[in-house]
């Protein structure tokens, strides 16, 4: 990858992990609810899964299932459910105060990892970066060293924000009444995700 390469492929990844998505939302509500430090716990969940989408992209996985039409069916109406669910869920408990029992790193961790993996815009991200980004010419492997950190910093740096920008709207004094919104327009955003997932097209297809 020439160094003209890179930097257009590091614009692309800035935009691809900044743009509000699920991860955006979770990692927001993760920060309102639990603080900064112990929501890095989810923001490790989503490294750990772009870490996996990076090398099975490079073996060519995610072209595999982005190409049959069955596996997608299944894996987005999944995913729907899941998120449909955490917004119900979320709506539902935005009145009550958050118990930090409930809320232990292994749950935030396989939330926030759940999450991620099911959200068809990594399936397009990461199947868009390599087919664009990585040059048949030369061996796939030879071009990893440069794209994985890359994709990693700027993934941390992109989830670390909107945690920490949970995070401060948890703690300014805002009053309940707001708060209770916030988690209120949270919610409806996981549920909206989760609409938009079960009417989502293949990667590819039109």
């Amino acid at each position: 990858m020439s160094f003209e390469g890179w930097i257009i492929f590091a614009l692309f990844w800035v935009v691809f992990v900044t743009t509000p998505g699920p991860n955006a939302v979770n990692c927001i509500s993760n920060g309102m609810t639990i603080g900064f430090r112990r929501s890095m716990v989810g923001v490790l969940a989503i490294l750990t899964q772009a870490s996996l989408f990076l090398f099975l992209s490079a073996l060519g996985i995610t072209a595999l299932i982005a190409a049959s039409p069955t596996a997608f069916w299944v894996a987005k109406l999944i995913g729907a459910g899941f998120l449909i669910y955490l917004g119900v869920r979320g709506w539902m408990r935005a009145g009550q105060m958050p118990k930090p029992i409930e809320q232990t790193g292994k749950s935030v961790y396989l939330r926030a990892f759940a999450i991620a993996t099911i959200n068809p815009k990594s399936v397009a991200g990461y199947l868009a970066a390599f087919s664009q980004f990585v040059q048949p010419d030369v061996p796939v492997w030879d071009q990893m060293w440069l794209i994985v950190p890359t994709a990693l910093s700027i993934t941390a740096l992109s989830y670390t924000g909107f945690t920490a920008l949970g995070a401060g709207i948890g703690r300014a004094a805002l009053g309940a009444v707001f708060n209770i919104w916030v988690r209120r327009v949270m919610a409806v955003c996981f549920i909206t995700y989760g609409v938009l997932l079960g009417a989502a097209a293949t990667p590819g297809r039109a």
